[in-house]
Parts: structure tokens; C-alpha cells; sequence
């Protein structure tokens, strides 16, 4: 059974088709800036995952290509979306075949006008009762809507090893049904695997690999990544901080006025593979303290105070 990454350009950025236009950007300068291939020159699949990103951020973000992406994209999605279909949708849409059913009727109704007003004898019989007689009708009853399934997701924790060399890993799927599903190489921590028509109703099975350690490293083909979380003022006036790698804790100097976002590279510390080594890749998120005293609150009202004076 083969597997293939999900093409959704939705999927690729990460955002929903109900995002705005400020949503999408962030969404796609979070992922253009992740997989650039200056950034990740050990990683083979990096070009083509950025040129996918490039691409499906041009096609979201103009209404008009936008417009004829989804078209495309939809056409299976007919009467059967949102309602059960009416008998002569059901004919045209699955079938192919267009009547009119209200000459058809007039035509049944005509030929049951003609026969019924005379006995077997072929005289007119206006007393005969046609209570019990068998009326025509269109078409069989209306059988019950079809139950709409949805797609199903399993997540699969893999090893930075597995994830690097490839793995097989077997999954259940909603009915019990146990598959093996074999997972790419340079596969890296998010990734979705789909395995088509496994789920209930033909839908999709999804496997979102999970490749983590439990020092928080996630691993992306050769790179490893890692959130470090600064309160404010370490990011603003620089500090060394202790950051796990694969081959031990190292110490890294942050540099003084570090914003959210920022990426760190510490060279060498990723994965390694024949003579190709990844880098580690450290991205600053500044968050403050859960508990904050009366005269820390006053430090940073001051601080707004003075930042609106400069403007």
C-alpha cells in the first residue's frame, strides 16, 4: 500500500480556508523562512517543499487563482455535498440521464385515464370501484441519505534513526484492519502520510509522524529543531543559556535584542548521514513569567511609559 504527503495547499502553510489575508502571509513567511534552502542546504527535499510553499501561496492569496484552485479541486463536490439528491438530480449527476419526469407522468397518467374507464368486456363501467387497482408511480421510494464518513488520522511516534533511514510501522484503522505502513526517509517530525481509501466510506487514513525527543528536539530530515523560550529581558540584553543537542547539552550566547522568531543555527549538531550533517537550528519565542510581583508589573509600566515618550 503506498503512501503519499498530502498536496493540499491549505496543508502546506498550515492555516484554514477561513483564515484572512494578515493569517496566510504570517503562515507562509513562518514556512518559506523553514524550509529555504539556504537554510537547509543538507536536506535534499528543501527546494521542492519551498518551491510547493511559493507556489501555493501564489495560488491562495490571488482571489482569482484562488477561485479557479478550489473549482478544480471541487468538482467532485456536487448535490451530494450538503443534501441527499432529488430522484431527477440522481439520474443526471450519477447516471447521465436527463427526463422530465412531469411528462412522464402526464404520459402514465393519460394511459391510465384511456384503460380504466372500461371493464374487460371493453364497455364503459363508470360503477366499477378502482380502490384496489395498481396506480404507477415514478420511481421506488426514496431510499435513506448516505452517511457522510470523514477522514481518520493516526499519530505514530518514530525514533530520530527511524525517521532518518526510513521505518515500518503498522497502524489500526478504524475497523480493526491492522496495516503496515512504511515511512519515507529524511521523514521529519508533523509530517502526514495518507493512506488512500483505508478509512470508513473510502475517506483517507492520515499517519502524522511524531519525531521528538524528550529534551523537546524535533527532527526535520537532517536539521533538529528546538523552541528556546527567553523571558523578555534575557532577549533583550543577551544571555548564555544551556541547550540541548543529540550528543549532549551545549552552551549557546544569545545575542542582546532578540526578537520572537529568530533563528540560531549551531552548526553540525543535527543528524548524520555517510558525510552530509545537519545543522541544529534554534528558534527564540520570548514568553514572560507565570508569576509576575507587584514591582515587576510597575518595571515594565514604566518601561511602556518611556517606549511612548520615543514616539
Amino acid at each position: 500500500m503506498t503512501t503519499t504527503v498530502d498536496p493540499n495547499y491549505w496543508s502546506l502553510l498550515g492555516v484554514s480556508p477561513d483564515c484572512d489575508s494578515s493569517e496566510l502571509k504570517s503562515a507562509f513567511r513562518k514556512e518559506a523562512r523553514k524550509w529555504h534552502p539556504d537554510l537547509n542546504k543538507n536536506d535534499v527535499n528543501a527546494e521542492e517543499r519551498f518551491k510547493l510553499i511559493n507556489e501555493a501561496y501564489a495560488i491562495l492569496s490571488d482571489p482569482k487563482k484562488r477561485k479557479e484552485w478550489e473549482t478544480k479541486n471541487n468538482k467532485s463536490q456536487d448535490v451530494f455535498e450538503n443534501r441527499f439528491p432529488t430522484y431527477e438530480e440522481y439520474l443526471e449527476v450519477v447516471l447521465g440521464i436527463k427526463i422530465d419526469l412531469e411528462d412522464q407522468i402526464d404520459e402514465i397518467d393519460n394511459i391510465y385515464d384511456q384503460s380504466s374507464d372500461f371493464s374487460e368486456d371493453g364497455y364503459e363501467d363508470s360503477e366499477q370501484p378502482y380502490s384496489n387497482e395498481y396506480i404507477p408511480t415514478t420511481s421506488e421510494p426514496t431510499p435513506p441519505p448516505t452517511l457522510i464518513y470523514e477522514d481518520q488520522e493516526s499519530i505514530v511516534e518514530i525514533s530520530p534513526d527511524q525517521a532518518l533511514y526510513g521505518s515500518s510501522v503498522e497502524i489500526q484503522l478504524q475497523d480493526g484492519t491492522l496495516v503496515e505502513v512504511l515511512t519515507p526517509p529524511f521523514a521529519g517530525d508533523g509530517w502526514r502520510l495518507r493512506i488512500e481509501g483505508a478509512a470508513i466510506g473510502c475517506r483517507d487514513h492520515f499517519v502524522q509522524l511524531k519525531v521528538q525527543t524528550e529534551d523537546g528536539l524535533r527532527i526535520d530530515g537532517l536539521r533538529v529543531m528546538y523552541r528556546l523560550e527567553l523571558f523578555p529581558h534575557d532577549a533583550l540584553l543577551g544571555c548564555a543559556v544551556d541547550i540541548p543537542t543529540l550528543n549532549g547539552s551545549v552552551t549557546l550566547q544569545v545575542p542582546p535584542n532578540s526578537s520572537t522568531g529568530r533563528l540560531l543555527r549551531l552548526r553540525g549538531r543535527g543528524l548524520e548521514y555517510e558525510e552530509y550533517r545537519g545543522d541544529q537550528i534554534v528558534e527564540i519565542i520570548i514568553v514572560l513569567p507565570d508569576i509576575l510581583s507587584d514591582s515587576e508589573i510597575a518595571l515594565y509600566q514604566r518601561l511602556n511609559e518611556l517606549s511612548m515618550e520615543n514616539y
